[in-house]
């Protein structure tokens, strides 16, 4: 069983629909289980379909609007050309007052999974042989869970997508099923086990950071940088304790695991939605995942 599993990174998205595009299409590779967080479950039931202009389409064309109903943070680019977020305190306010225990809500977001991913996908997706699971983080009981297209129908399948896409406290915090839930990047980043735990013998990962760290992060100027610069740190430790994981998981099974990692630092902030980035991001993903490949043939070649 060969399975594709997309971490999560946000607006990097689009970096990892590029290396899936080329994957699928150039090498021909035929997944039987598509497993996401946060950004990776946005993308991988369109790429269980198969639909993969449409999703880029979709994917590259989303602007902070698109995401967000109330956008807790203002945009503006620095004396360097790179773009810093501050805090919008009269959004912000409004949803204290409102009693809302988020920074800003992302009901947008919502709606977009519902218009792009239609109910007759759905049911085509679950009547075939391909899993999609989508990783969540349950606030309440302290614990990562898998939701399965198999397990679900339409609405709720689609509430799970959107929930593991929820980056908290900037985005929505939703409760369902008695219980809070937020993104799943806080609990398993890169879920390679969930991937060889349901029989994966083949893992293509796509990891949307670094295989090394390249920078220091630049001192906090505001809450909101210091709040992100915090989530990146501990996303870091997650991600990198689930590629160990998922290594000491996929020797223990004997499968084998190829990882994709970004080769260069695509952004400080993946919560800004640059319509224009995100398309040189596809075509770069693209381009690394034929430029690795080709890399691994002539390892092989002189190999053998």
């Amino acid at each position: 069983m060969r399975a594709l599993v997309i971490s999560g990174g946000g607006s990097k998205g689009a970096f990892a629909g590029g290396v899936a595009q080329y994957l699928m299409e150039q090498l021909h590779h035929d997944y039987d289980l598509f497993v996401g967080t946060s950004t990776g479950s946005l993308l991988i039931s369109h790429l269980a379909l198969n639909k993969v202009e449409k999703i880029k389409d979709t994917f590259t064309s989303v602007n902070q609007q698109s995401i967000f109903s109330s956008c807790p943070f203002t945009i503006k680019e620095d004396k360097f050309g790179g773009k810093q977020i501050g805090i919008d305190h009269i959004t912000v306010l409004k949803n204290f007052i409102k009693g809302k225990k988020t920074f800003g809500e992302s009901l947008n977001l919502r709606k977009l999974i519902g218009n792009t991913f239609t109910e007759n996908e759905f049911n085509i997706l679950k009547a075939s042989e391909k899993e999609v699971v989508v990783t969540v983080s349950n606030l309440s009981l302290s614990q990562v869970e898998y939701k399965s297209i198999n397990d679900f129908e339409y609405n709720d399948f689609l509430d799970w997508i959107w929930i593991s896409s929820n980056f908290t406290p900037f985005m929505s915090l939703a409760k369902k099923e008695g219980c809070e839930y937020a993104d799943g990047g806080f609990g398993s980043m890169v879920p390679i086990e969930e991937a060889i735990n349901r029989g994966a013998t083949t893992v293509d990962v796509i990891v949307l950071e670094t295989e090394v760290t390249y920078y220091n992060r630049l001192p906090s100027k505001n809450v909101f940088s210091l709040l992100t610069n915090m989530h990146n740190y501990m996303a870091d430790r997650i991600e990198k304790q689930n590629i160990r994981i998922g290594k000491f998981a996929a020797a223990n099974k004997n499968a084998i695991i190829n990882l994709y990692y970004t080769p260069t630092v695509l952004t400080t902030n993946s919560l800004i939605f640059d319509k224009e980035m995100m398309k040189k991001w596809w075509e770069s993903g693209y381009v690394y995942a034929h430029q690795k490949n080709e890399d691994l043939s002539e390892v092989r070649a002189k190999d053998s």
